[in-house]
């Protein structure tokens, strides 16, 4: 398998404010004081994009399929930029995951963000992840062949 360069800490929590839920979002932008004000540079748009997937995880590469995806890009009033692309056609949550990408760059909600959201986020993907793979694994069929003797 390629070695593959270990994530930016940006990337990290992009990841986990893609895959959040919209509620946390919101309370985490409602929850802050003051309450940030920004400005919509790309309004929230829905598009197609091409999955990829490798032959054995690491085999040839071939299309998967397409899946929905919804952007956006915000600028706060101390002009830093946050972006977002969230799997699904939720224009709100794609907004919000903008909002708080743009908030984690600055150093007055940042750490505590990271600290709160970002941490509880990615502590519930990673449970939600290991119960799927338990999940799984309980259904799993190990096949051995037998040599015939004689």
């Amino acid at each position: 398998m390629p070695d593959r360069a270990p994530a930016t800490a940006r990337q990290a929590w992009m990841a986990v404010l893609a895959r959040a839920d919209r509620a946390a979002l919101e309370a985490a932008v409602a929850g802050l004081d003051p309450p940030p004000s920004w400005t919509v540079l790309r309004a929230p748009e829905t598009g197609m994009v091409m999955v990829r997937g490798r032959a054995g995880g690491d085999g040839a590469a071939f299309n998967l399929g397409e899946m929905t995806v919804t952007r956006c890009a915000v600028s706060l009033a101390c002009g830093t930029i946050g972006h977002a692309y969230v799997a699904g056609r939720d224009a709100r949550k794609t907004e919000l995951a903008a909002v708080l990408d743009a908030l984690l760059q600055t150093g007055a909600h940042g750490p505590s963000l990271r600290a709160g959201l970002i941490a509880e986020q990615a502590a519930r993907q990673q449970a939600r992840r290991q119960d799927a793979l338990r999940r799984a694994a309980a259904t799993r069929v190990d096949f051995f062949s037998m040599v015939r003797m004689g």
